[in-house]
């Protein structure tokens, strides 16, 4: 069984019920597409745009606010044979609601995409060698969103 931990500590866009639930469903949705054998460990926070952009520049020496930050610990060896610790996601929900506004589609869309792309990331695919793997990252993203979620991707 799959724990997933979600914590908000922001209270610029509302978090409520439903994106908690679209957040659980992405992660899901992400192991079961890529056939991830184990059961995961997945450690979800939500924040605003201030604090994104800090750890922004603490871990990747970029300046600014970004929308979903990954931090990958998947290591087979060093986890346990029932649970699989596989990362930590960071998502600005106040850069995903200026995104999805940007976009002219739902909060809930932004949301589900950026837990998707993040967990991608946490499982190995990197979008920054686009032209080496043909963007195998994005064709994965919109068969997740558009197939498994339902919340089609632009």
């Amino acid at each position: 069984m799959n724990r997933i931990y979600i914590s908000n500590n922001q209270d610029k866009v509302p978090f409520t019920p439903a994106l908690r639930g679209l957040v659980k469903q992405a992660i899901k949705a992400t192991l079961d597409h890529e056939n991830f054998p184990r059961a995961a460990e997945v450690s979800v926070t939500i924040t605003d745009d201030a604090h994104i952009a800090e750890l922004n520049m603490e871990y990747r020496d970029k300046e600014g606010t970004t929308d979903v930050l990954s931090f990958p610990l998947m290591d087979l060896e060093l986890n346990g044979p029932d649970v699989c610790a596989i990362g930590d996601i960071v998502i600005s929900l106040q850069r995903a609601a200026a995104q999805a506004e940007e976009y002219g589609h739902s909060l809930e869309r932004e949301v589900g995409f950026l837990t998707v792309h993040s967990m991608l990331h946490l499982l190995g695919y990197d979008h920054e060698n686009e032209e080496e793997d043909g963007g195998e990252m994005r064709r994965r993203e919109k068969e997740i969103v558009d197939e498994k979620m339902a919340l089609g991707v632009d």
